[in-house]
């Protein structure tokens, strides 16, 4: 089974309406369904984007008012992923849930359903800076183009929750992203790579690109999408199937076949997945039955 995907390096800047929020999504939606994409990511915390806009009184906003926008933003992407019958995986919004604030994948289905992943490692600048609390439970979803899960940019770099993943029947990780410097957009591509190999998946990454100078945290951003094979020979040699260009507004678009990950976990040149030593290291779900 092939399917399409488009990731979205979003250019974070300063915005006066969330109209102008609206738009600048929509364009990049409009512009994945040209490339006929079935899903499209979007990467973690480009709702942040948001508190660029200020109060009415002219005061900058601040993480604590971002969960204020939340019923907007999901009645946006519900509408996009219904008119468009795409799965959305709208990046990352911070939600607030019995007076904890929550970093939270969404996962926008065609047929008005949303799913949710919270994200589950917390950075310390998440949670010293913006009191961010951490998810409890990991979810996959099952879609018209088989099972995903998406797990956010920190997540990325625990081998052990990819398993889990991988073990709950996942073969496309989506993961949303959003880091500073050269050095946390390192960790979680390289890492994003270990978790390919390791589980024989697909990884589909991405990160915000530009800048907010009114929004804390927020005014530095190095980002790139990609989306990462298995390194062997059905796949590209350094497991790269595309990647943009560092730090440009931009999209990218991959067709993904499952049918090639079904083929080298059976008999490619290494067996991860089928190889690990599940009588060391039980797999979760064998532990929880």
């Amino acid at each position: 089974m092939k399917f399409r995907v488009s990731a979205v390096q979003y250019h974070l800047h300063t915005i006066q309406s969330f109209e102008q929020f609206a738009k600048q999504c929509e364009h990049y939606i409009k512009t994945a369904k040209e490339f006929g994409s079935e899903f499209i990511l979007f990467p973690e915390f480009f709702t942040t984007q948001l508190l660029s806009i200020g109060s009415e009184q002219g005061t900058n906003l601040t993480i604590n008012e971002l969960p204020g926008f939340t019923e907007q933003y999901r009645e946006l992407f519900s509408k996009f992923a219904r008119e468009t019958n795409t799965h959305i995986i709208a990046g990352t919004h911070v939600i607030n849930k019995d007076d904890k604030l929550y970093n939270v994948a969404h996962l926008f289905y065609p047929d008005g359903r949303i799913g949710e992943q919270a994200k589950l490692h917390i950075t310390p600048t998440e949670v010293d800076e913006w009191n961010m609390s951490a998810g409890d439970s990991l979810q996959v979803f099952d879609t018209h183009r088989g099972r995903i899960a998406i797990l956010t940019c920190y997540d990325i770099e625990f081998p052990e929750i990819v398993r889990m993943a991988k073990a709950k029947g996942a073969d496309v990780i989506f993961c949303p992203s959003c880091t500073d410097d050269r050095h946390g957009f390192h960790r979680v591509r390289y890492t994003s790579h270990a978790r390919a190999i390791e589980n024989q998946v697909y990884v589909v990454v991405t990160g915000t690109v530009g800048s907010l100078p009114t929004v804390d945290f927020m005014r530095g951003n190095f980002g790139q999408a990609a989306v990462i094979t298995p390194n062997d020979v059905p796949f590209p040699p350094k497991g790269i199937m595309v990647e943009g260009e560092l730090n440009n507004d931009m999209i990218v678009t991959a067709d993904l076949d499952l049918s090639l990950l079904y083929e080298v976990r059976e008999k490619g040149s290494v067996t991860t997945w089928r190889d690990r030593r599940s009588d060391l290291y039980p797999d979760w779900e064998k532990m929880h039955v």
